[in-house]
């Protein structure tokens, strides 16, 4: 029986996929009216390798600017101080290259412009906000001028939203950030340029590709659209992150697995992912733990607290996984191992002193209020949070 629903389409027009990333970005750059473009990447893409010189050679007379502090989880001052660099620069198209971090800068690059901000601070107005009965509140934000090219270097699947996120390090939260303009455009995928990407993070963000496609099939409301793209999308990550690990230089693999993060993303922000996403934001902001590795020692548990609500879509991703014989924590567990990933909070640099902190504050994050289990009271998220210990 198929539920009623709604499946919002993003403000997505393109994917390209395959080819190299001078053509590809000459391909697109023909659709655009652009004669000042901004660029948001990564350190190391940008001063370690020859990644960002290819992109400015395509750019020629139209790069306008680059800004390459980006920081992991977005800290706000980093959010401002990329969007202060964009603001000087004039621009009317911006790119983003790197991993997630990258692509959420450049998000709030585009949301720090159009909302005028030029301190933390005034972000404060626009964060989602979730109350102490769960009821969630979006604020409205200004539609950017500015949008954005994606090229993502991880499978971390920011590209593929119309949202973004930043730390605020006063709170120690990670606060999100939601406007349909968000969403870029265009993403272009080449599976070349993701050999300079280190291996762990290649894989850790695999892990919360795989993530994606879990809080989707699972998710309280599911719908047909995204069950058909995330079970595929599970089949082709499990098969070709083991490839990559196997053989890094296999660019067949490398590109499977980020079509795979495509197929995985299209659940994403269209229906609540659960505790697993939600908890992860305040792992990231108390101690730094990469976003992907979050997945790693949260979704099993997560799967087995939610088992007895929604064990039949569980089974689901077990057979995806190619291991029907397991429940689909296990089934999930055998791949963070296969890939060398740590599957224990107490391995990230969680402590005991977190998790009193984390099932506070958890009350007040949408994802965990939302998860298909009902969680509305901290012991829930402390059950969850010992099961990951």
């Amino acid at each position: 029986m198929i539920e009623p629903g709604t499946y919002e389409y993003f403000r997505q027009e393109r994917v390209i996929f395959g080819k190299p990333l001078a053509a590809a970005l000459v391909e697109e750059l023909a659709r655009h009216d652009a004669h000042r473009i901004f660029v948001v990447a990564t350190r190391s893409l940008s001063r370690r390798t020859d990644v960002v010189a290819q992109l400015r050679g395509v750019l020629d007379n139209r790069f306008a600017g680059l800004f390459d502090d980006v920081e992991s989880h977005v800290p706000r001052a980093s959010a401002v101080a990329a969007a202060a660099a964009a603001r000087a620069a004039s621009p009317d198209l911006l790119i983003s290259i790197g991993g997630g971090s990258a692509l959420d800068t450049g998000k709030m690059v585009q949301l720090c412009l159009a909302e005028r901000i030029i301190e933390p601070r005034q972000l404060d107005a626009f964060r989602v906000r979730t109350d102490d009965a769960g009821l969630t509140t979006v604020p409205i934000i200004a539609k950017p001028a500015l949008r954005q090219i994606a090229i993502p270097t991880t499978l971390s699947g920011a590209e593929w939203s119309h949202t973004t996120g930043s730390i605020d390090p006063e709170r120690h939260t990670k606060d999100i950030y939601i406007q349909a303009e968000l969403a870029a455009p265009a993403v272009i995928l080449d599976a070349a340029i993701s050999v300079h990407t280190p291996m762990w993070v290649w894989l850790s963000s695999g892990m919360r590709a795989v993530d994606h496609a879990i809080g989707s099939l699972c998710s309280k409301h599911p719908t047909p659209f995204s069950d058909a793209t995330t079970v595929q999308a599970l089949g082709m990550l499990n098969r070709s992150l083991r490839r990559v690990m196997a053989a890094p230089d296999d660019l067949e693999a490398r590109l499977e697995s980020l079509v795979g993060v495509w197929l995985a993303s299209t659940g994403m922000m269209r229906m609540q992912y659960g505790a697993s996403h939600g908890l992860s934001w305040h792992l990231s902001a108390l101690a730094d733990v990469p976003h992907g590795d979050c997945s790693c020692v949260l979704l099993p548990a997560v799967l087995r607290f939610n088992q007895s609500v929604n064990g039949d879509r569980q089974r689901a991703v077990s057979k995806a996984l190619e291991r029907a014989d397991l429940d689909a924590a296990d089934a999930v567990l055998d791949l963070i191992q296969a890939l060398g990933r740590p599957h224990r909070l107490r391995d990230v640099g969680i402590t005991r002193a977190h998790i009193d902190t984390i099932c506070q504050d958890a009350m007040h994050n949408l994802l965990v209020r939302n998860n298909p289990r009902s969680i509305d009271q901290p012991e829930h998220v402390r059950e969850i949070l010992e099961m990951a210990w």
